[in-house]
């Protein structure tokens, strides 16, 4: 085969592309520019994440990807052809075979939004994989055997737990609940508690650098700017880890449900499965500190974050393109 075999992660806040023999080869924000005077597109990835909050009227800086399903069809399709051909180059010989992601919880109508967006952006061949699929299959769990495989695939816009056994998904629940919406209930409880208007990237900064699931032992305090509410004016205030918990607790306890959820529908033989292997984390919100400490208080069985979580459901789909005979049968139809 001379043509390129791609895996692509179409996440609401990463795109993430692995390519068959090289690994993965690209990590940008999904994130386009757009001139509003003629619709011409300024910048994408890294360099448009670098827009957001600074352009004037002109200039739209937006995700064209929300709670994991497209949201302007032609704007990612454009946004996915710039990155495919970051990978396989601007005029290849041969078109890419494609493994694109996508929530397991999507109507069919948006997953054949992100088959038609792959075809369109340059793949000869487009096929589609549940997250929770890819994500097991991204962090080495032994999904071919007839054994129970818990994954929480926790992203940007969706948290999507699910049991995987025999190449496919068993039982699931899916969220549109992830690192965004932590996000924005930061930006809420500041606003409440500070009169002070955030940014998206403030808010984000306070979730890694000081944000956990669960009181520290030390507690840690960062600075954030911001604009008063009432004067309009700029303002420095200090907030400590201990109420950037207190603010994400809502999302996180809708997280928690999800994969309690998902155990409670578990057959007898997978879950007794589950309790001697656990529950494997991943995405990038798998990252926040405690998380796993707090699934496992909730639920009671042993969770822990996998390797290199971020591009776990990329690895997977590449494995997965690389193995299609195996896999094709498991995949959904578009």
């Amino acid at each position: 085969m001379f043509e390129k075999q791609i895996g692509i992660d179409l996440g609401t806040v990463n795109v993430l592309v692995y390519v068959v023999g090289k690994g993965v080869m690209l990590q940008e924000p999904s994130v386009v520019a757009i001139s509003t005077r003629d619709n011409k597109i300024v910048a994408v990835g890294s360099d448009a994440a670098d827009m957001i909050g600074r352009v004037p009227e002109s200039i739209r800086v937006f995700r064209p990807v929300r709670d994991g399903v497209i949201a302007d069809y032609f704007v990612t399709t454009a946004m996915l052809r710039h990155f495919i051909r970051k990978v396989v180059g601007r005029n290849p010989l041969f078109r890419p075979q494609v493994m694109m992601s996508s929530p397991k919880g999507i109507t069919s109508v948006e997953r054949r939004a992100v088959y038609d967006a792959a075809i369109s952006a340059g793949a000869k061949e487009a096929y589609l994989i549940p997250e929770p699929l890819a994500a097991a299959y991204g962090v080495g769990l032994p999904i071919h055997t007839p054994t129970g495989n818990m994954v929480v695939d926790i992203g940007g816009g969706t948290t999507e737990a699910a049991v995987v056994s025999m190449n496919d998904i068993v039982v699931w629940s899916s969220i549109r609940v992830g690192g965004n919406r932590i996000d924005q209930a930061i930006i809420n409880y500041i606003r409440k508690k500070y009169n002070l208007i955030i940014g998206d990237q403030t808010a984000e900064q306070l979730k890694i650098q000081i944000g956990s699931a669960l009181p520290l032992e030390d507690e840690l305090t960062l600075e954030v700017r911001g604009r008063n509410q009432v004067s309009g004016l700029p303002k420095t205030i200090t907030v400590t880890s201990e109420e950037v918990m207190e603010a994400m607790t809502e999302p996180l306890r809708q997280i928690v449900n999800t994969v309690k959820q998902t155990l409670e529908k578990t057959p007898p033989e997978l879950a007794s499965d589950i309790i001697d292997r656990g529950i494997v984390l991943t995405g990038g919100t798998a990252q926040l500190h405690n998380i796993d400490n707090l699934l496992t208080r909730e639920t009671g069985v042993p969770c822990y974050v996998g390797d290199n979580p971020v591009a776990a459901v990329v690895i997977g789909a590449g494995k997965a393109i690389e193995n299609l005979d195996i896999m094709r049968r498991f995949l959904p139809e578009v």
